[in-house]
C-alpha cells in the first residue's frame, strides 16, 4: 500500500500528496530546526515564569495566586490571538507571516521588560501571548508539508520539540539568571531568542503558499465541526492537569519537599527533560495511532499526578513522578496537534492554531484553579489532585473522540 493510499490527501491530512513540492532532506532539516528555535523561545517565556514566581511576587508586591494570573494572562492572549491571527493569515504566504508574528512577539516582551507595575505587566503578558498560537500553526503546517503525510506527526514533534527542549536548556538557565540578576531579564532572553529565530527562518525556511482553497471564509467555516470542538475540549481538559501542578512547582518544591530556591533551576530542568522524551515518543506513537496515544498518555498523567502529590514530601519520589508527569503530558502534544488538523482538512491553519489556544486555555485554567484551591487553604498538593481528576475526565472525552472518528471512516492511524 502506498503512502498516498494510507493517508489520502484531504482525508485526515490537508497536505499535498507525494506529487507536491519536493524538498531535499537538508532543506527540510534546516527549515524545521529554524522553526523549532521559535518554539524554544516560546517555551522559555511560557515556563520560566513558573520557576521565577517567587521573584515576581517580591518585585511586584503581589501574592502567589496573583502571580499565577501572570501565567494566565499570557495564556489568555494565546487563546484569543491564535484563531484571530490564523484566520487573518489564511491566504498569506507562510514564511513572511511567521516572521510578522515573531515581530509582534518581540514587541510584547519589550513592553513586559519595561512594565512599571502589576497591572501593566498583566497587559504586556496578554499582548505577548497573542501571536504564540498562530506562529506554531504556521510552523507546524510548513513542517508537515515539507515532511509529507507519512512523517507529518514527527515533523510537528520537531517543531514542538523546541518548546520541550527549552525546558531542559533554556528554562533552567533563565531561571538561574533571573534569581541572580532579576526576573525581568527573562524577557530580554526571550527577545534575543526570537530575533535569532527570525534570522534563521528568513535564511533557511522556504516560501510556502497555502492551498488555493484556503480563504478566511473556509477557515471560519471550519469551525462548524463537531469533531473539532470535541478535540478542543479534549486538549483543554487533558493539559489543564499538568499546568495545575507545574504552575506552582516552586512553592511545592520549597515548602513541601524542602528544596532550596537555588535548586529550582534543575528541578524545572528535570521536568523539561521529561517533556523532551515525551514529545518525541508522542510524535512516533501518533504516526501509528493518534487518539490511541492520547488515551494512554492521559491515563498515565492521572496516575503520575496522584503519585506526585502523595509523595511530594519525599524528595527522590517527588522528582521521579515529576519527571514522569512531564513525559506523559508532553506525549499528548504531537497527537493532539495532529488530531485537530485531521478534524478540519479545509481549515488547517485555524485547526492547527486551536491546538495552542486549547493548550493555553488549559494553562490559564490550571493556574487559576490551582491558585483557587491554594487560596481556599486546601494545601499545595491540592492542585495536583485536581489535575489528576481532569486527566481522568480527559480519558472519557478521548474515547468519545475515537467514537466520532470511527463514524467518519478516517484512516486507521487517525484513531
Amino acid at each position: 500500500m502506498t503512502t498516498a493510499e494510507q493517508t489520502p490527501a484531504g482525508i485526515g491530512s490537508p497536505y499535498p500528496a507525494p506529487s507536491g513540492p519536493k524538498y531535499t532532506r537538508k532543506q527540510v532539516a534546516l527549515a524545521i530546526v529554524a522553526l523549532s528555535i521559535g518554539g524554544f523561545a516560546v517555551g522559555v517565556t511560557e515556563f520560566a515564569i513558573m520557576g521565577l514566581q517567587l521573584e515576581a511576587v517580591a518585585d511586584l508586591g503581589i501574592t502567589i495566586p496573583q502571580a499565577g494570573l501572570l501565567i494566565s494572562a499570557y495564556a489568555i492572549g494565546v487563546v484569543i490571538g491564535a484563531p484571530i491571527l490564523s484566520i487573518l493569515g489564511a491566504k498569506r504566504e507562510r514564511k513572511s507571516y511567521a516572521l510578522l508574528l515573531l515581530g509582534i512577539f518581540v514587541l510584547g516582551h519589550v513592553l513586559s521588560f519595561f512594565a512599571p507595575n502589576y497591572e501593566t505587566m498583566l497587559i504586556a503578558r496578554f499582548l505577548s501571548g497573542l501571536p504564540h498560537g498562530a506562529y506554531f500553526a504556521v510552523a507546524a503546517l510548513m513542517a508537515a508539508e515539507m515532511a509529507g503525510p507519512a512523517k507529518r506527526s514527527r515533523a510537528i514533534a520537531v517543531v514542538l520539540g523546541g518548546l520541550a527542549i527549552s525546558n531542559v536548556l533554556g528554562v533552567p538557565v533563565v531561571t538561574a539568571m533571573g534569581q541572580a540578576f532579576g526576573w525581568r531579564w527573562m524577557f530580554i532572553s526571550v527577545i534575543v531568542l526570537a530575533l535569532i529565530t527570525m534570522a534563521a527562518v528568513a535564511r533557511y525556511a522556504p516560501r510556502q503558499m497555502p492551498p488555493a482553497k484556503a480563504t478566511m471564509r473556509s477557515e471560519i467555516k471550519g469551525l462548524k465541526n463537531k469533531r473539532l470542538w470535541v478535540g478542543i475540549m479534549l486538549a483543554v481538559v487533558g493539559f489543564s492537569g499538568m499546568f495545575a501542578l507545574y504552575s506552582y512547582i516552586a512553592p511545592v518544591s520549597t515548602e513541601i519537599t524542602g528544596f532550596s530556591e537555588s535548586s529550582l533551576p534543575w528541578i524545572v530542568g528535570l521536568f523539561g527533560a521529561g517533556m523532551v522524551v515525551g514529545n518525541f515518543v508522542g510524535g512516533w506513537a501518533a504516526d501509528k495511532s493518534v487518539l490511541g496515544t492520547v488515551v494512554i498518555a492521559m491515563a498515565l498523567v492521572a496516575v503520575f499526578m496522584v503519585l506526585f502529590a502523595y509523595t511530594a514530601h519525599i524528595p527522590a519520589l517527588m522528582l521521579i513522578f515529576l519527571f514522569l508527569v512531564g513525559v506523559s503530558a508532553s506525549a499528548l502534544g504531537p497527537s493532539m496537534q495532529t488530531h485537530l488538523i485531521d478534524t478540519a482538512p479545509d481549515a488547517p491553519q485555524l485547526a492547527a492554531s486551536l491546538h495552542h489556544s486549547a493548550f493555553n486555555a488549559a494553562n490559564a485554567l490550571g493556574a487559576l484553579v490551582g491558585g483557587q484551591v491554594i487560596a481556599a487553604e486546601m494545601g499545595l498538593r491540592a492542585p495536583s489532585y485536581v489535575g489528576a481528576g481532569a486527566a481522568v475526565l480527559g480519558v472519557g472525552v478521548a474515547l468519545y473522540a475515537i467514537h466520532l472518528t470511527r463514524k467518519m471512516k478516517t484512516p486507521r492511524t487517525a484513531i
